[in-house]
């Protein structure tokens, strides 16, 4: 079966599809953000996209310890939805799952010259990393500290 190029199918679901949310803000300026999967800064864009794009990836919390699942697609099983997507569970502190996510980002970028995976991407995986290491971390309880500068 042939393989339909990426552009072609950012052209079918520029303007409509069922994860388009549009909103209009200031004055005529509409802005559209996407809910669809592996989309790393919810914008509707082809750089973004999950859709469109045959090489994607998703840092996405993986329960409710500070725990994060990695996932990037594989370009060669894009005819069968189940394996299409390669998860990793990452568990360490913040800064060896940070070195993980950019060696994954530009993983094949290291082995074949040719054939990259997406390091355009890397910017916005970690800092999407960083806002799903946030979220889950709790706030410390107890009295907060008071300011101690002269005022």
């Amino acid at each position: 079966m042939a393989t339909v190029p990426d552009a072609l199918i950012w052209e079918i679901v520029r303007k409509n599809n069922a994860f388009l949310v549009k909103q209009f803000g200031n004055g005529n300026a509409k802005v559209q953000f996407s809910k669809e999967k592996n989309n790393l800064f919810n914008v509707h864009s082809f750089k973004y996209s999950g859709l469109a794009n045959k090489k994607t990836v998703s840092v996405q919390p993986a329960g409710k310890d500070l725990s994060v699942v990695l996932a990037t697609t594989k370009s060669k099983r894009q005819n069968k939805p189940a394996s299409v997507s390669h998860k990793s569970i990452l568990k360490r502190e913040f800064n060896k799952v940070a070195k993980s996510v950019i060696n994954q980002v530009k993983w094949l970028l290291l082995l074949v010259s040719d054939n990259y995976y997406r390091p355009d991407l890397k910017r916005a995986a970690l800092a999407r990393l960083s806002v799903v290491r946030r979220s889950l971390q709790v706030a410390k309880s107890g009295p907060k500290k008071r300011n101690r500068q002269a005022i």
